[in-house]
């Protein structure tokens, strides 16, 4: 069989990882992005109610921006702690199995939102966010990593952007769930918080009878029959031959099959321009504005002249178009590759940015701007959705070896992260000291990521993990050297279960 030209169909099992490991965690996070956007008010309401029960005295228009931006960005400090986490994780419980142990912070954080105002306790919502944050930290890395490890090259491109979708459902529910005619009133605003244990549940009670990750199995545990045996699952009828090999040519390529750290990785000058990549590609994914948008949305649509009245329905359109764009680059990435979607989607995203300043500046002297500006917003949400919210996940898989993957995710995980945090909490600030100019800086972000991704990155469409490595070995100076295959034990193991 060749490798080369080997091609494998999706399977319903590979169907059903792919949704369950990202309805029960991807989907989280994309609720958590938008959920706290529709009770805002409410929730400032509890603070300072709070505060007068406790002091006698309300609290400060500052403070309660102060307050409510900690709750805002809290989500992002537990995320950042979640991704450190992952390496030791994804080592010791392998992928899989990380994803159902990490289940219990959502029941915890659930819990602790959801009694929080029977408590009188703001404190519960701030723990509960900063929890919820720790457990997406910790799936928004591993459900790719564990995807792609699982996906045949010629379909990781179409899973690897399965989790991206339903970040955007869950932006898409939380916003629906958040109109006043469902859970948008004073009363319902615990609830609506506390609603991320239901997904999860599901997740706990039917992911753990799917296999772990084939590639962990192999080159990390050395379990040579439960490999064979998840490939099966996975492929169903399929030749797993020439699977199996290439993930003995990617063993034999390692100098140690040990998972490397972070500090290894940042010295390692094999990998030095995937680092720089990873870097810049999910830095640009956080600071090109998206999470500005996904967080004060109700905001960003009031000072673009939108009635308050018709904002949350405005809201909610916006969602139903990440979705739509989202499903377009799910199903056209394998047919015109990672580095279009990247390219066309942070280019628009900046093109959009400086039209948010143009019609903010012009709104007052021409009515139609209004308009200009909430297209302008849904052009940015549409953008990101396409290439930019899930390809710089897949690439941080695809661009290493198996024994740099989790050091690789924790990096671009991190950063991710901190640039999500600081977005999250400095944008307010920003919007009222800038005004109109500070989706400037969301522009020159957004067109310096597409101008690196169009020099730099060499596109990995239905390329095997050594053929990447490969294709950065000259940029990096450097030669990979790899064994000729040889017919091993695995040539015998496979045989003998096709037998069976």
């Amino acid at each position: 069989l060749d490798m080369q030209n080997s091609v494998y169909h999706l399977t319903l099992s590979l169907l059903a990882v792919a949704f369950l490991s990202s309805f029960g965690s991807s989907m989280l996070y994309g609720y958590n992005l938008a959920v706290v956007n529709s009770p805002a008010q409410y929730i400032k309401e509890f603070f300072n109610r709070t505060a007068v029960r406790r002091n006698g005295t309300g609290l400060s228009h500052d403070s309660i921006t102060v307050l409510y931006s900690i709750t805002v960005s809290i989500f992002a400090v537990g995320g950042l702690l979640g991704s450190l986490t992952v390496g030791m994780l994804v080592s010791k419980f392998g992928r899989k199995g990380t994803l159902v142990k990490s289940t219990v912070l959502v029941f915890v954080a659930g819990a602790l939102m959801g009694f929080s105002r029977i408590c009188g306790s703001p404190e519960m919502i701030i723990i509960g966010r900063f929890i919820t944050g720790l457990h997406s930290g910790i799936s928004l890395s591993v459900v790719p990593m564990y995807l792609g490890e699982i996906a045949p090259k010629n379909l990781r491109g179409f899973l690897g952007l399965m989790p991206s979708i339903f970040i955007c459902i869950g932006v898409f529910i939380a916003q629906i769930l958040g109109l006043h005619e469902v859970l948008g009133k004073e009363e319902h605003w615990p609830l609506f918080l506390s609603l991320v244990v239901a997904p999860t549940f599901i997740q706990l009670m039917l992911l753990p009878w799917f296999p772990e990750s084939p590639r962990y199995l192999l080159i990390e545990r050395h379990n040579i029959h439960a490999t064979i045996t998840a490939l099966k699952w996975y492929r169903v009828k399929a030749n797993i031959q020439a699977e199996v090999e290439e993930m003995q040519e990617e063993q034999r390529s390692l100098s140690s099959v040990q998972t490397i750290s972070v500090c290894e990785l940042l010295r390692d000058q094999t990998v030095r321009w995937q680092v720089i990549t990873v870097l810049v590609i999910n830095a640009g994914m956080q600071l090109s504005g998206i999470d500005a948008i996904w967080f004060y949305t109700n905001a960003i649509f009031e000072n673009a002249g939108i009635s308050v009245t018709q904002v949350q329905y405005t809201t909610v359109g916006t969602g139903a178009i990440e979705v739509i764009a989202g499903l377009v680059g799910c199903f056209t990435i394998e047919r015109v590759g990672r580095r279009p979607l990247m390219i066309g989607g942070f280019s628009f995203m900046g093109v959009c940015c400086a039209g948010i300043t143009l019609s903010l500046i012009l709104q007052a002297h021409v009515p139609f701007m209004h308009y200009v500006s909430v297209a302008c917003v849904v052009g940015i949400i549409a953008g990101f959705c396409i290439g930019p919210a899930g390809v710089p996940f897949l690439m941080t898989g695809e661009l290493f070896k198996q024994s740099h993957r989790p050091a690789a995710f924790i990096v671009g995980g991190s950063l991710n992260w901190i640039s999500n945090f600081t977005v999250g909490f400095v944008f307010p600030f920003l919007q009222m000291s800038a005004g109109a100019f500070c989706y400037l800086i969301f522009f020159g972000v957004c067109v310096g990521v597409a101008a690196y991704v169009y020099f730099i990155i060499p596109e990995t469409m239905n390329k095997t993990f050594v053929e990447i490595s490969q294709m950065f070995a000259s940029r990096n100076n450097c030669e990979l050297e790899t064994e000729p295959m040889t017919q091993s034990l695995f040539y015998i193991c496979i045989c003998s279960f096709e037998n069976m």
